[in-house]
């Protein structure tokens, strides 16, 4: 878990004044800016260098995608919290980012001091939404969820064993690969083996997934 006074953070903006002005906000409240990046190739390569515990990551970086640096970044550091932070609140863009890998979502309207509360919250493995925001991402898991049932023919998911299923809550409940190794008196290689063969398994990308899969399953809600 990282420190609330000492969270490793990295801002990705296109917009310099913006990028270089929220770097100077949450270094001045306590944070460890480590890097900042201007488009979404520069903030893989250097996120994958620095590994922040917290990327802050618009989404419209000119012409790249903060969306699909999303799910490169989640596919490279699993353990990495990625915070958007959009002038857009559009339900489409917030969905798209969560389902690229994106913890939390908040608009650029949000105060410092909102913002500085939900980059530690991130860092922690909560999910942080601009108030209306959640329930729409809710509504979406229920909804997929929900789903009609596999149609007969196609192959089943396939079975995760005892301790596969074990290591999946823990990442559902914001542990990291080392915090899980912790509390199972494991290796935190054995844990990252763990999830790399459920993400295989289940035919998922990266650690928001698996998460979403869990919160599908009920395994989130269990002590």
């Amino acid at each position: 878990m990282a420190d609330e006074q000492a969270v490793r953070v990295m801002v990705v903006d296109d917009h310099p004044i913006w990028r270089e002005g929220v770097a100077r906000d949450l270094t001045d409240r306590g944070c460890e800016v480590v890097a900042t990046a201007p488009d979404g190739p520069a903030a893989v390569r250097i996120a994958s260098a620095v590994r922040p515990d917290v990327v802050l990551m618009d989404l419209n970086l000119g012409a790249t995608s903060g969306v699909d640096a999303i799910g490169e970044i989640m596919g490279r550091l699993p353990d990495t919290r990625i915070l958007v932070l959009s002038a857009s609140g559009e339900h489409a863009d917030v969905l798209e980012a969560v389902k690229a890998g994106a913890t939390g979502y908040l608009v650029k309207s949000a105060g410092v001091d909102e913002l500085l509360d939900a980059v530690r919250r991130t860092a922690r493995g909560v999910a942080v939404f601009t108030p209306g925001l959640a329930g729409l991402v809710l509504g979406e898991f229920r909804r997929m969820a929900d789903a009609p049932a596999r149609p007969q023919g196609e192959p089943a998911v396939p079975a995760l064993t005892e301790r596969e299923t074990e290591v999946l809550r823990l990442v559902a409940k914001g542990l990291t690969a080392k915090q899980i190794g912790e509390r199972l008196v494991v290796s935190h290689r054995t844990v990252e083996s763990h999830i790399q063969n459920t993400l295989r398994k289940l035919q998922l990308h990266n650690r928001s997934q698996l998460v979403r899969y869990a919160i599908e399953q009920g395994l989130a809600d269990d002590d």
